[in-house]
């Protein structure tokens, strides 16, 4: 449930969101996201993975910031690779390919800039 809130000394509108297990999306075999909160610029995401799935390489204009709950993803592109495990962390710039598998059942949190309005309509 979302609600808004005005703070009584700057009276600009704060969104809260509550935590709760509705909401997810499948984006893509083993792979769902839920659109956790957003502003005017941000954009924070929850992603959960089945051991074995796979992000395809791609790339996207928004800096894609990421930490890792629980699980394990490796990270590739181009000529690189990468294994990240919980607690690690990770920026993409927008432009930057790349693409994840998941190790094992694997926990986001993702936070892009600008908003990502193609997930917004999922």
């Amino acid at each position: 449930m979302k609600r808004e809130y005005a703070t009584s000394m700057e009276l600009e509108v704060v969104t809260i969101v509550k935590a709760g297990r509705e909401g997810y999306k499948d984006i893509l075999e083993g792979v769902r996201l839920k659109n956790l909160v957003h502003g005017e610029r941000t954009h924070l995401t929850r992603v959960e993975f089945k051991k074995g799935a796979v992000v395809p390489e791609h790339e996207h204009p928004h800096e894609q910031t990421g930490y890792l709950i629980s699980g394990s993803l490796r990270f590739f592109g181009g000529a690189e690779e990468t294994v990240v495990s919980p607690g690690d962390c990770w920026t993409f710039r927008g432009g930057e390919r790349h693409g994840a598998e998941a190790l094992e059942d694997t926990v986001v949190l993702e936070l892009f800039s600008p908003v990502r309005e193609d997930y917004l309509s999922l």
